[in-house]
């Protein structure tokens, strides 16, 4: 099974890379970042005010001054009514005297020789005009100085990371109006079957496609976009044309991979020359799964009929292939303890569905092949060693894509 995965991202990596392309940030989300993200800019670019309050020079109490220009028309007095002190996106303020304060609003600029900014619920004036703080005032509290979270050059993520929203905010804040991404690569889904309904009931031997709707969605979720969404019958002359006929990086099939009398995937790769990768893994549910570079030297992943077996076909040969298609980072594996013990294969690597406790890994029932109702309520699959795991083992995790961690680490 581990042979099989490490084969596929191999293969997938054996492909000409997709040429990177600059594109708004409003457009990157979903994919993979194809360099480095590094500052244009220290962050913050100058020091600024962490808190409405007040900017103070020296000890207390202090003079209040006015801003420049910031009270309103007919304000009186020396302050005035209305001066609102130095705001947010203002340009340079003059130096703070010592013994001075003004007010000051959060992310504001800080004016040169100011001590500390105190917070306006710290602090109170007197008839005078003098502020005075209620509590001890430490030097450069609540000023968040320039630089504080990155300078300009630093690597703040590494190629290959998944551009999420999170990364939207700080690309846009380090700088960057665009970033320089790998394409999605393209998937067709090709379903097979005489016997799938699309809706209503089943009914005289026919059942509902359950493959069909979930693969696309699942797909996007691991980087994909996915061109189309095919049903086809059991006809080895259309599988062969919808085959030979694609422009997807990656054919994805549902069936046909056995070997009845209607499973035609083995017999259609074979007549179109395609190369057979991976021919079934020692795995349960999903050993007839498949992966073939075909004569156009795109990809062909073949997943089993039945639901579960499928999914598990998609998370041990297509997730690794799009992972590197994508120009994602590989997701460090990560191992957990399991609470329950569970049956294992006899020779096998068995995927059971899974739910995190506190107590570690419980292993979910409903994880026949053909069911889907333990996925439907799991947080990923646990890899299941030959002969089975008792409770306090570590197995190896794989999350699913809706509660997986960030791709790319940490770099805090």
């Amino acid at each position: 099974w581990d042979a099989a995965r490490a084969l596929a991202a191999r293969s997938a990596a054996s492909v000409p890379a997709a040429r990177a392309a600059s594109v708004p940030l409003d457009r990157a989300v979903g994919r993979a970042l194809a360099e480095p993200l590094t500052a244009l800019t220290d962050l913050p670019s100058f020091d600024t005010s962490a808190m409405d309050g007040w900017a103070v020079s020296g000890p207390g109490p202090w003079s209040v001054r006015p801003v420049k220009g910031s009270p309103r028309k007919g304000a009186t007095g020396s302050r005035g009514a209305d001066d609102l002190g130095i705001l947010a996106g203002h340009g340079t303020v003059a130096p703070l005297p010592d013994g001075t304060a003004v007010r000051i609003a959060t992310g504001a600029r800080i004016p040169a020789d100011t001590t500390a900014v105190v917070r306006s619920e710290h602090a109170r004036t007197d008839s005078r005009g003098h502020l005075h703080a209620d509590r001890e005032v430490i030097p450069g509290q609540d000023i968040r100085p320039r630089g504080q979270e990155c300078r300009t050059g630093d690597r703040l993520l590494p190629a290959g990371s998944l551009v999420t929203p999170a990364v939207l905010g700080l690309a846009a804040a380090a700088g960057y109006d665009e970033l320089l991404t790998v394409p999605r690569p393209r998937v067709e889904v090709l379903v097979l079957g005489d016997e799938l309904l699309t809706e209503g009931l089943p009914h005289d031997g026919l059942i509902r496609d359950a493959l069909g709707p979930m693969l696309a969605p699942w797909l996007r979720t691991l980087g994909a976009d996915v061109i189309a969404t095919r049903r086809i019958r059991d006809d080895a002359e259309a599988l062969c044309r919808a085959v030979t006929g694609s422009k997807a990086d990656l054919v994805l099939t549902t069936g046909g991979t056995a070997a009845g009398p209607v499973d035609h995937v083995h017999p259609v790769l074979h007549k179109t020359g395609a190369e057979l990768l991976v021919d079934g893994v020692a795995v349960r549910p999903g050993h007839p799964m498949l992966l073939a570079r075909l004569a156009s030297g795109r990809h062909l992943v073949g997943l089993p009929g039945n639901p579960l077996a499928a999914v598990s076909g998609l998370l041990t040969l297509a997730e690794p292939l799009l992972r590197t298609l994508a120009g994602r980072a590989p997701r460090p594996p990560y191992r957990a303890p399991l609470r329950d013990a569970v049956h294992g294969h006899p020779y096998d690597t068995r995927l059971v569905p899974f739910v995190h406790h506190d107590e570690g890994l419980v292993p979910l029932h409903f994880n026949g092949p053909a069911m889907l109702r333990g996925i439907a309520a799991a947080d990923g699959l646990a890899v299941v060693p030959p002969g089975g795991a008792r409770p306090g083992d570590e197995l190896e995790v794989l999350d699913l894509p809706w509660a997986a961690s960030v791709d790319g680490g940490c770099f805090t």
